[in-house]
């Protein structure tokens, strides 16, 4: 791929990721609290106590930071944070 093509390339990626629609979840209601929390792999109320915690409702941000919770807790990275 040459220069030309790979900004084509990048800006392309770029307009996508603007245009990318945002999904908000809703957790006042128990069935929609439930769904939410399955897709995300948690509980409930792990999916409340993270909504309170980050401030946010956006599925990207609640599965992103839940990834990250989830890599912090394994032991390779507690290995290497308490070398």
């Amino acid at each position: 791929m040459n220069i030309t093509n790979q900004k084509i390339h990048k800006m392309e990626y770029q307009l996508n990721s603007m245009n990318a629609r945002k999904e908000f979840i809703e957790i006042a209601d128990e069935q929609d609290r439930n769904y939410w929390a399955a897709r995300l792999g948690v509980t409930a109320e792990k999916l409340k106590s993270v909504v309170k915690a980050i401030q946010s409702m956006e599925f990207s941000i609640l599965k992103e930071y839940l990834m990250m919770e989830k890599i912090k807790s394994g032991s390779t990275y507690q290995r290497f944070v308490n070398q």
